[in-house]
């Protein structure tokens, strides 16, 4: 676990969270008004139940007559059922407003982690698992609500009652108000105490927990290779093992609730005690009624309720707390691929590109260094080479998946960096070596490139990729679902979206990333004929490790260890001796290892 992850940071968690209250102010000032006479009529209650105790005793004392204790005890009737009425009115406001905050928290906060996460850079999620992302961001939208909760439901209204309690009770005996005050400070002192010494064990649960999910995730996105090679065992040892983590952590976490309700239990008792011996002492002493007697033990039961409804608020709030710090940790990762301030748009007409003078370090590891490199417009230029000599990473830095560290990339004259990088991406197509796909229509996968597009549109690019010719086999054409990253379409089936995707993108700038050598020779022949009708009037970049479909090309670069050792065309190529032929002659057509 990072270190950023190993304590709860309370102020920057509190901080974000309450940055996403603020913006509901006036729902925040309804609440507290409507809190306040909620709790202020459980108050009114018990003192209306001491007025009853105290006249009923006056009149057992004949100091009043039956028809007095009649009319007294309408009246107190009265305003109980009105006070019940108006209470059932506000109640009603508390849950409505109570719903429509907590339900903008949670949409609010979902946006604003999802926006932030879908953003950040290609580095980031290649490095952070699919199912941790999604388990802190399922988290934190419970957490949201579990901490409104606490506030709403725990913590205020027991400072409220508090509040009323204590002035309340001081008027009649200030022994009893001051007792009842100690309780409640020592017993919510206690709580914090306990819930701040479990805090490693709530975020261990967490740490456990997204580990578990991650490789779960990762498990069923694997299956295929599981059951290939008949690992099924294997990987149900792995889950027990990681199972068995999270529930000794979980059980670690949940004994820590022993002491906390032995000490509870504790301090409530003896507060009971001192309350019961100087409430009685008083009472002996004439200086107190029954009634006041009677209104000083519901105020105090009343309030023991409410302590240790607080006490589950703790938890709910330690909980959302280790909750939101998985999940606001991502929120202090910056993108570190920015845009430069006042950059534009880029409108990509030409579709020239120039590695000038480019140096690039992977961590300390040197991928290019002074490298150069032409693309004129619409040629179609190859990128050929061993595994690991630098091509995909080409393509990586001319869509800024990473910055170079020195000198330029420009396009059409302008350089990378100085323009908008989404709208850089966008104004390029790609065909990748395996095309994963929506779990959507064949038709809305097509449409992902140009959601504008008009419906002909769409289905001109899927003729185009000759995937009509397939669909209309399918049991809804274009509206059959592929399934999840497309598992319902064969590879050549998959290649074809992907073609249909790129040319309704219709951009002047086409990368083909080996867009063929996960393919068997007959559908990359009839691939290759779709490519060739899609590369031209593009400037195209192609990668490729089977020579044989670069043949074409205007221009063919080779590469080693990120530089380039021989450019020129295939027919002049390969009369040289050099790496191109040594690759050629590796494979005969065939594929580079």
């Amino acid at each position: 676990m990072d270190k950023d992850e190993q304590s709860i940071d309370f102020k920057y968690n509190l901080k974000t969270y309450f940055s996403l209250v603020s913006r509901y102010k006036f729902i925040i000032f309804l609440l507290l008004v409507l809190s306040l006479f909620l709790e202020s009529r459980f108050i009114i209650d018990r003192y209306l139940f001491k007025v009853i105790i105290d006249k009923s005793t006056i009149y057992l004392e004949d100091k009043i007559i039956l028809e007095q204790l009649t009319n007294q005890l309408i009246i107190i009737a009265v305003i109980f059922l009105v006070i019940i009425c108006i209470a059932a009115i506000f109640r009603w406001l508390h849950l409505h407003y109570i719903n429509i905050l907590e339900g903008n928290l949670i949409l609010d906060l979902k946006r604003k982690y999802f926006n932030h996460l879908i953003e950040l850079d290609h580095g980031f999620h290649v490095s952070h698992k699919t199912g941790s992302l999604i388990s802190r961001l399922s988290r934190g939208g419970s957490a949201t609500e579990r901490l409104t909760d606490v506030f709403v439901f725990n913590t205020i209204p027991l400072f409220i009652q508090i509040i009323i309690s204590f002035f309340s009770i001081i008027y009649f005996d200030k022994v009893s108000a001051i007792i009842i005050l100690l309780v409640s400070i020592a017993f919510i002192s206690f709580s914090f105490f306990i819930q701040k010494i479990q805090e490693k064990a709530n975020l261990e649960v967490n740490k456990n927990e997204d580990i578990e999910k991650a490789n779960i995730s990762d498990i069923f996105t694997n299956i295929d290779s599981i059951q290939y090679f008949g690992k099924e065992e294997l990987i149900k040892k792995k889950f027990e093992s990681l199972s068995e983590n999270t529930r000794n952590s979980v059980v670690k976490n949940w004994n820590y609730f022993r002491w906390s309700d032995a000490g509870q239990s504790l301090i409530l008792g003896l507060g009971t005690f001192f309350l019961i011996y100087f409430s009685m002492k008083s009472f002996l002493s004439g200086n107190i009624t029954l009634g006041t007697i009677a209104f000083i033990y519901t105020v105090y039961l009343g309030l023991i309720g409410n302590m240790f409804s607080f006490v589950q608020g703790i938890r709910g709030f330690y909980r959302s707390m280790a909750d939101f710090q998985d999940l606001f940790y991502y929120g202090k990762i910056e993108k570190e691929i920015k845009n430069k301030p006042n950059s534009k748009k880029i409108a990509i007409k030409e579709g020239e590109v120039e590695f000038k003078n480019m140096s690039f370090y992977y961590g300390k590891r040197k991928i290019f260094d002074d490298f150069n490199l032409n693309i004129p417009k619409n040629k179609r230029i190859a990128l050929v080479g061993h595994s690991g000599s630098g091509k995909t990473t080409l393509i990586k830095l001319l869509y800024r998946m990473y910055d170079i560290n020195k000198g330029e990339i420009l396009i059409d004259g302008q350089d990378i960096r100085n323009v908008r990088q989404e709208s850089l991406r966008s104004e390029m197509s790609i065909v990748p070596q395996e095309c994963v796909l929506f779990d959507d229509t064949i038709y809305n996968n097509v449409a992902f490139s140009s959601p504008h597009a008009t419906r002909e549109e769409v289905m001109e690019a899927i003729k185009f990729a000759q995937l009509d010719k397939i669909i209309k086999d399918f049991p809804n054409n274009e509206n059959t679902i592929v399934g999840e990253r497309g598992v319902k379409l064969s590879g050549g089936e998959k290649q074809r979206v992907s073609i249909a995707r790129a040319i309704l993108a219709n951009k002047k700038i086409l990368v083909l990333d080996e867009a063929t050598s996960s393919l068997d020779s007959g559908t990359e022949h009839e691939i290759q004929n779709d490519l060739e009708k899609l590369m031209k009037g593009r400037t195209s970049i192609i990668i490729a490790h089977r020579l044989s479909t670069i043949m074409k090309a205007d221009m063919i670069v080779v590469m080693k260890n990120g530089k380039i050792v021989q450019m020129g065309k295939h027919n002049d190529l390969i009369r040289k001796p050099g790496e191109y032929k040594h690759l050629w002659n590796l494979q005969k057509g065939g594929y580079i290892k």
